[in-house]
């Protein structure tokens, strides 16, 4: 029963039953929100109509592969830049691995709704892979974040759909399947953005379980090849990595062992200073994860090459043991500014304060991932900034590259649905479904998209190519 009249503790009457008016709080909404985030979406298609996204206008001052290599591997250690070079000269789709900057500088002239993400910033069909949750679990989503930043939607989505495409071709498939391939992935991004917009909230931000994905996406030709991978990435541990890199010592603990060029032993002081840093690391965790750390000591480090992208960053892998022997290995990779923060701002993008860029990847890929490992963290050596993560934590991958043709167009609606829950993180996806529409405008200029990309990355692979068989750029290749 209402009871009207009631005075309240200040001595104001009060009704019981009308709607209380409280103080808005800082990072919640006023409900009912003003406007329809549905309609705004739809409204930006008469500024940047869908069809809009095919286009791709290089400009005369876009830089050519050569110089574009050389600018992206300034502040890199220079002995392992051939080795950076090398991996890049593979393939186009390798080369498109290692250039976020100089796609990020052509997305910058593309059309933009202006719409901000979290951006992973390199969301090539590569840097997609499984790899386990804190119970034992496997999980699958974007799994590279060194480029993460908000920035305009499209640009991941560009990104991965050309990425589709050269895969496609490395691996043999015809031009009706590459293109396929980056057509279902918009697709996808597309339809998953929809089903997330109508979704309660709560129930959106943890949407598309894993064991959901491949009925989601229709998937189904790939089952056979994901099997193999998480049966792989099962036995990827760091247990196993110890067992193959580490010797035992004489005082009965353990050590890294040599295995040029990928793997070396750093000088007692390097070692110190990145054992050192782990206590500013620990300071990044949540508290409930110290007293699992405070369980293992640490036993070496080594420098470790990583991959295309990151060759020439300092990278080290540090072995710790606990009570029974049993290792755990944590990787210390040098964060770099954002290949795509230089271009932001020609996109219309506030270019974000500079700050800890190990940080930045840290809570870029927190954004992003429904799952994230639970030591993930940041820290500093040498007054550079590193983050901090479990090296070999159940890691495995499809190689998109090896697919077979009929798995291509799976592969790319799955990465498709992926892509667009990790935005939906930090953009609205009502926002982003009302511009998408339903229809496939969207889809068939991305995939037009895509296959201009992949063109001018061919004629970008090839002159790396030249410029190294002329001397102009030194490659070591087959590393």
């Amino acid at each position: 029963m209402t009871r009207a009249g009631a005075q309240d503790e200040s001595g104001t009457t009060a009704e019981y039953g009308a709607p209380r008016r409280l103080p808005r709080v800082r990072g919640f909404a006023e409900w009912p929100a003003a406007g329809s985030p549905k309609d705004e979406g739809k409204a930006l298609r008469k500024r940047i109509p869908r069809g809009a996204h095919a286009s791709l206008d290089l400009d005369a001052s876009r830089p050519d592969a050569v110089s574009a290599v050389e600018e992206s591997g300034r502040g890199r250690l220079p002995e392992l830049t051939p080795i950076r070079v090398g991996r890049m000269a593979a393939n186009p789709f390798a080369f498109l691995r290692g250039s976020a900057g100089l796609m990020a500088y052509d997305l910058a002239r593309t059309p933009i709704t202006k719409i901000r993400a979290q951006l992973c910033g390199d969301a090539h069909a590569a840097n997609f892979g499984l790899y386990g949750d804190a119970r034992g679990g496997l999980v699958i989503d974007l799994n590279d974040f060194d480029e993460t930043v908000p920035g305009p939607w499209e640009w991941d989505l560009k990104r991965l759909a050309a990425s589709l495409v050269l895969a496609g071709r490395v691996a043999g498939a015809d031009e009706d399947q590459c293109r396929k391939a980056a057509y279902d992935a918009a697709g996808a991004y597309r339809r998953t953005m929809r089903f997330l917009a109508r979704l309660p909230v709560l129930d959106a931000w943890n949407a598309i379980a894993d064991e959901e994905l491949v009925s989601h996406t229709d998937a189904h030709d790939l089952l056979g090849t994901l099997e193999r991978v998480s049966e792989k990435a099962r036995h990827n541990t760091s247990g196993r990595f110890a067992a193959k890199s580490t010797e035992a010592t004489e005082d009965g603990g353990r050590r890294f062992v040599d295995a040029p060029p990928v793997l070396r032993r750093v000088p007692d002081a390097e070692a110190a200073a990145v054992a050192a840093s782990l206590e500013e690391y620990l300071g990044t965790l949540q508290e409930d994860r110290l007293p699992l750390l405070a369980r293992y000591a640490v036993q070496d480090v080594a420098f470790r090459v990583v991959g295309t992208g990151s060759v020439g960053t300092r990278s080290y892998v540090v072995l710790l043991l606990d009570h029974r022997g049993e290792p755990l290995v944590l990787q210390v990779k040098e964060a770099r500014a954002s290949a795509l923060v230089p271009h932001l701002a020609t996109a219309g993008f506030e270019t974000p304060a500079a700050g800890h860029e190990g940080r930045r990847v840290v809570l870029g890929q927190k954004r992003m991932q429904v799952v994230s490992d639970n030591l993930l963290g940041w820290t500093t050596v040498g007054g550079l900034p590193f983050q901090v993560r479990q090296f070999r934590n159940r890691k495995g991958s499809v190689d998109p590259a090896a697919l077979a043709a009929d798995q291509l167009d799976d592969y790319g609606r799955m990465t498709g649905a992926l892509l667009a829950r990790a935005h939906a993180h930090s953009a609205d996806p009502r926002l982003i479904a009302g511009y998408c529409g339903k229809n496939e405008k969207l889809d068939e200029a991305m995939a037009a998209f895509a296959v201009a990309y992949a063109d001018r990355t061919e004629a970008d692979h090839a002159d790396l190519l030249a410029g190294v068989k002329a001397g102009k750029v030194a490659a070591e290749l087959g590393v």
